[in-house]
């Protein structure tokens, strides 16, 4: 084996304490992050209520007299107008009903004009004749009844709308008292989103739309959105019309009413969505959302303070904005807060604050804690 010598080894521990030193990153200062100076507005904050939607008007459809439906002439989701016919019901016997009450009317009449003259040359006493008169008159109710039941037989729809379901078909025995109606005939061009609120949410909502009467409160109310079930937003605004003026002691709710226009019959009689009813909160510290994360179930932020070292505190919000957390205890309006990269952080790093402008996609840097006067 071959021996190496002192001075090559020399040489190799050289190259090896030079490549060592090559490997080893520079030291780094300050890194930039975005930062934004926390100021007071007004914002905007949505409560949202499940809401079970109606047509302005739902009509069931029943039948008046016993009878076999002879004609159908809609079908399910159909458009009507009010008049319209929509069933004909089998009336045969009726007119056989008619016919003897029509006969019983025509003998009740020949009975009277028998005894008028007879009356008239005083014959017979006049109480002969008012007997017979009375029997007239019965025989026309009856048979006034008879033919208004045959009326009955076509049913005509009472109002604008469309048609719901058709449960019996032709030929089905019906009467006044069937569990389930012949159909019914919803108006939709107007909608009625039916909602509730708990008590704390009405006790919100009166502190907040107050007025002398409920009526008032109402009509300081602003328009409200209906989220339909595909998360959109339906194109009409409605308003809140009425609210029930007591609190159920079963549920400890109370029900609102908010109505919409469906010029385009979008909306359907027994449907569901959301209503939301936006509140402005005035004078309010907003922070983004981008720049609060949360650990342990805590909302925790990074405000820049001396020296531009940044340390963190947890807040306390009160719903959101748009992009924002409403903030109701933790910052105060000119607050520095770090508003990206917050979780690369440390409590007493130091950093260079720059502004991201989210309109203008520039960064600029910014007065902070250590440098306000």
């Amino acid at each position: 084996m071959k021996k190496i010598s002192f001075p090559i080894i020399a040489v190799l521990l050289i190259f090896s304490s030079c490549g060592k030193k090559a490997e080893q990153p520079p030291l780094q200062g300050p890194v930039p992050f975005a930062v934004q100076k926390i100021v007071k507005e007004d914002a905007t904050v949505y409560q949202e209520f499940t809401a079970n939607i109606e047509g302005q008007q739902n009509v069931e459809i029943r039948p008046k007299v016993n009878g076999f439906i002879e004609k159908i002439y809609v079908d399910e989701g159909q458009l009507v107008k009010k008049g319209q016919i929509l069933f004909k019901l089998e009336t045969q016997m009726l007119n056989q009903d008619a016919s003897a009450s029509k006969a019983m009317v025509q003998a009740a009449q020949v009975e009277v004009d028998r005894l008028k003259p007879l009356v008239d040359r005083n014959i017979i006493s006049n109480v002969q004749l008012e007997t017979a008169k009375a029997r007239l008159a019965q025989a026309k109710s009856a048979y006034g009844s008879v033919v208004a039941n045959i009326g009955y037989g076509t049913i005509y729809s009472p109002v604008n709308g469309v048609i719901g379901s058709l449960p019996y078909k032709e030929g089905s025995l019906v009467n006044p008292t069937s569990e389930m109606a012949l159909t019914t005939v919803s108006d939709t061009r107007n909608v009625r989103a039916y909602f509730t609120m708990n008590e704390k949410q009405l006790l919100s909502f009166n502190k907040i739309f107050n007025g002398t009467t409920a009526a008032d409160a109402l009509k300081s109310t602003p328009e409200v959105s209906l989220i339909l079930v595909d998360d959109s937003e339906y194109e009409q605004k409605g308003r809140i019309t009425t609210m029930n003026g007591l609190v159920n002691p079963t549920t400890g709710t109370t029900e609102f009413r908010a109505d919409f226009k469906n010029p385009k019959g979008l909306l359907r009689s027994g449907s569901s969505g959301i209503i939301r009813l936006p509140i402005v909160q005035n004078d309010v510290v907003v922070v983004p959302q981008r720049a609060v994360f949360e650990v342990q179930g805590n909302k925790i932020v990074y405000a820049v303070e001396q020296g531009n070292k940044v340390k963190s505190r947890i807040i306390e919000t009160n719903g959101t904005s748009e992009l924002n957390f409403i903030v109701v205890n933790g910052l105060n309006s000119d607050d520095v807060v770090v508003i990206e990269g917050a979780s690369k952080l440390k409590d007493g790093m130091q950093i260079i604050p720059k502004s991201a402008s989210p309109h203008e996609g520039q960064s600029k840097v910014v007065a902070t804690p250590s440098t306000i006067k």
